[in-house]
């Protein structure tokens, strides 16, 4: 099996979708749920799908060893942050290159850095009167939201929507396209691992 790490900070509700959809999978399973905040929703949906969660300190995070014993410890392949807010340390990028994904809820490089996350852009996507926003994967490098483009798609929106609306759409491509896209890009990277 090919072990994913889910990575996140809110709700917990793409980590759902991503749990679900993997979770009689032939090929890839998520193997445990990290998050950096003891109240995040994503722990009860590690519960509701018998998968192990933890929670880490900023800290622990900036532990290079600690950080990559934990994930050997689970045999994790890929990471993918679902709503994951803190930056991933060089040294995990360096150990898992080309092997983390994020989610982001606009149509990069509009509405990216640090600090652009969830209602931050929705409402910077209303206030500059943009008649179109989505949602990216993209591959995970050393600065936030620059990594390499895997998918993009996108929705219509109009001035009379709330930024609450807008993100209401948004979510929905998030759930319908953010597990495909990663079964996709493991089951590709995969193949041509293995013929090169």
């Amino acid at each position: 099996m090919i072990n994913i790490a889910i990575l996140a900070s809110g709700g917990g509700s793409n980590a759902r979708e991503i749990c679900n959809y993997f979770s009689k999978h032939a090929v890839v399973r998520v193997s445990v749920l990290i998050s950096n905040r003891l109240d995040a929703g994503v722990h009860s949906v590690a519960t509701d799908f018998g998968i192990s969660s933890l929670t880490l300190k900023k800290s622990q995070f900036g532990d290079c060893q600690f950080i990559l014993d934990t994930l050997i410890h689970y045999q994790v392949d890929y990471i993918v942050l679902a709503g994951f807010l803190l930056l991933i340390p060089d040294c995990v990028i360096e150990a898992y290159q080309k092997k983390i994904l994020n989610i982001h809820p606009s149509l990069l490089p509009k509405y990216g850095g640090q600090g652009m996350y969830g209602h931050y852009v929705h409402e910077a996507v209303k206030e500059n009167n943009d008649l179109k926003t989505g949602m990216t994967v993209h591959l995970v490098n050393d600065k936030y939201d620059e990594g390499e483009i895997l998918f993009q798609t996108s929705c219509d929106i109009n001035p009379s929507m709330t930024s609450d609306e807008i993100a209401v759409n948004v979510l929905k491509l998030e759930h319908k396209y953010y597990s495909p896209t990663i079964e996709n890009y493991i089951l590709s990277h995969k193949f041509v691992l293995k013929t090169n």
